[in-house]
């Protein structure tokens, strides 16, 4: 049995449905955007409503939810973040924790919300020690790690700071090209600003080398059909590695993925509480399991995976030159809803139709082959398909399911 403190388990959420799964497929904390101020602007964020429900649904199940303002604040949006504040201060149950990377904003949440816990994001590009120390002495609780840092480094980093101090630190999900999100090329390609929560994503685009016009100068890309995805990189997986990253001294593993659906969190979340609960029972389940977890995530949707920087600068094997598609295997179709006799509820994500085998996802891993029996739309009547997105259904399932299972189904047969 492991005798190190077993790290918080941190998944995201981009709305209720998505909190909600989180929680009950294995997450200690989850993290939440409001309607402003976080680096997810094009997600689809809690309404104050929403918040209150969904952190209310968190803390009876013991799981805690932290908030994010991440963005690199204007002179413009500073008395709206006061504003924000106060009526995150205000509300009951409030979040256990506000995520912060501009010092100004840092500033104004511990005027407004004195008590507040604050930690600090990964947008504030954290890379030594020294910086650990600065944000615990002006009040900080938690630094988000840069996603450049090696385990070395953050093993160096929890050796210099305070034993209360906590390290944060990504396990799973997308990486980007640049230091932790400070990047300028949506801003200057489409006047959205990736700092404030509006990336489009061109480190995903197709480029090639425009032709060299003068000696001597450097080539600029373009995007156009013939080119190469220059800046496309892998995404994280840490998976294999949870003793090394509990050796480091990570205090909360965190998976990136603000804009990804219900059936991504219960996938990505429920191999990592496995993965971390079967190590801290014993190293020999966990490397017994090694092959159940690299399954696990690989059904999930990625742009196959690396480790990052943890084991040193990635080499050009971290990047994917030729394409910018995921990979991905299961299609969602809903989580349930309620169950009634022999019928579950589920509001449609996909489509799907009578006869199809499908998948019931259970949080504790004993997934189970479905015939889908039957299927009545809201009145009562039988349908054969749900072609319609959001679709209210009632199912008739050859295995049972129960509330918070989700539905799936394998891509191909999804075509």
């Amino acid at each position: 049995m492991c005798e190190q403190k077993k790290p918080e388990l941190l998944l995201p959420a981009s709305s209720l449905e998505v909190l909600k799964t989180a929680v009950i497929f294995g997450a200690d904390a989850v993290y939440i955007g409001g309607e402003a101020f976080g680096l997810r602007a094009k997600a689809k964020n809690f309404s104050r409503e929403e918040m209150a429900e969904g952190i209310a649904f968190a803390h009876s199940r013991g799981v805690r939810v932290y908030v994010t303002a991440n963005i690199l604040a204007h002179n413009g949006d500073l008395e709206g973040a006061e504003a924000y504040f106060e009526e995150l201060r205000g509300m009951n149950p409030a979040a256990d924790a506000l995520i912060i990377s501009d010092p100004g904003m840092f500033a104004i949440a511990r005027e407004v919300w004195p008590e507040a816990e604050i930690h600090i994001s990964t947008q504030a590009n954290s890379t030594n020690y020294r910086t650990y120390r600065f944000w615990w002495e002006q009040g900080a609780r938690r630094v988000v790690a840069a996603r450049e840092l090696s385990l070395a480094e953050l093993k160096d980093i929890r050796e210099h700071i305070p034993e209360e101090m906590e390290i944060e630190s990504f396990v799973h999900g997308a990486m980007c090209i640049s230091y932790s999100g400070r990047c300028l090329l949506s801003n200057y390609f489409t006047g959205r600003d990736a700092n404030r929560g509006e990336c489009t994503h061109p480190c995903r685009w197709k480029y090639a080398l425009a032709e060299e016009t003068r000696p001597g100068e450097y080539l600029p890309v373009y995007e156009n059909d013939r080119g190469t995805y220059i800046f496309n990189s892998k995404d994280l997986c840490m998976i294999e590695h949870i003793p090394e990253l509990v050796q480091a001294g990570v205090d909360s593993f965190k998976v990136e993925g603000r804009m990804k659906t219900a059936l991504y969190v219960a996938s990505i979340g429920r191999a990592y509480r496995r993965a971390v609960d079967d190590y801290f029972a014993s190293e020999e389940r966990y490397r017994a399991n090694l092959d159940w977890y690299r399954a696990e995530v690989s059904k999930c949707t990625n742009r196959r995976y690396t480790t990052g920087f943890y084991f040193g600068r990635p080499d050009d094997g971290a990047q994917i030159y030729d394409e910018s598609t995921y990979v991905n295997e299961y299609v969602y179709l809903g989580i349930v809803e309620e169950v009634r006799d022999s019928l579950v509820k589920i509001e449609q994500r996909n489509k799907f139709s009578v006869g199809d085998v499908i998948e019931v996802m259970r949080p504790d891993g004993s997934d189970e082959a479905a015939v889908v029996k039957a299927m009545y739309n809201e009145e009562g009547e039988p349908v054969e398909s749900c072609p319609h997105p959001k679709q209210v259904l009632w199912i008739e399932l050859s295995a049972g399911a129960k509330r918070y299972d989700l539905l799936r189904i394998k891509a191909e047969q999804a075509l």
